[in-house]
């Protein structure tokens, strides 16, 4: 019998890649605002805006095995140009989407004999960096939270969080726009790459699976090397 799993955001980028890994070995259900890049996958799609609507738990199954929430923001401005809404805003997404969809879902998870929840941070919260006020707010909540839930839903479902760095996809076009822009992205990671879609998405795929069955309550840096080591 194949796992359930519920994936928010995975129409694009990272989300997308996930998508495209988990597709072939479990039941996927993918929650998104549009079905774009969605009609070669193996999924049922449910149109959902994380920031607006409340999610149909009559088009989900009975049990859900797994739980994927891949929305989020990059707002890098000095603190005096993000305004308290902007504040309000990237917690609304990157946080307090996850917590309101989890109150929906939660009956369905502690349905599994033991079920995986992942949810993605930023190499921000841990490394100090400016202009990334807002998202690391926003994503340091979900790092507590998901201490937090670990250790309440522990043995029954386990918790985990992935913080990457800046990953080359749609979301930070702004920011890797032109070579030279991602040349200099490069150079500021020991391993002197951005990351890729790609990179993600095994580390995700791993940690919705059994194979890391006795992992819960972690915070997984993924970003070149850059919270941990300095070679400039």
């Amino acid at each position: 019998m194949m796992n359930n799993i519920l994936l928010v955001g995975g129409s694009h980028g990272i989300g997308l890649e996930i998508a495209k890994r988990l597709q072939n070995d479990y039941k996927l259900y993918i929650a998104a605002r549009t079905d774009d890049n969605l009609d070669a996958l193996s999924c049922d799609y449910i149109k959902f805006d994380a920031t607006a609507d409340s999610l149909d738990t009559s088009l989900l199954p009975e049990r859900l095995d797994g739980f994927i929430y891949c929305p989020g923001t990059i707002n890098l401005k000095p603190f005096p140009m993000l305004s308290a809404q902007t504040f309000e805003e990237d917690m609304k997404l990157n946080f307090f989407g996850i917590v309101e969809v989890l109150h929906t879902i939660l009956p369905l998870l502690k349905k599994s004999e033991q079920a995986s929840i992942l949810f993605f941070s930023t190499v921000a919260v841990k490394v100090g960096m400016p202009f990334h006020s807002s998202v690391a707010a926003a994503k340091g909540a979900i790092e507590g939270f998901a201490k937090a839930l670990a250790a309440e839903f522990a043995p029954k479902v386990r918790v985990n969080v992935i913080a990457p760095s800046l990953t080359d996809t749609p979301l930070a076009k702004r920011l890797l726009g032109n070579e030279k822009k991602k040349e200099k992205m490069n150079e500021r990671h020991p391993l002197k790459r951005v990351g890729e879609s790609e990179d993600i998405a095994n580390l995700a795929e791993f940690l919705i699976s059994e194979k890391s069955g006795w992992m819960t309550g972690q915070i997984l840096g993924l970003d070149g090397g850059m919270s941990t080591l300095n070679v400039n």
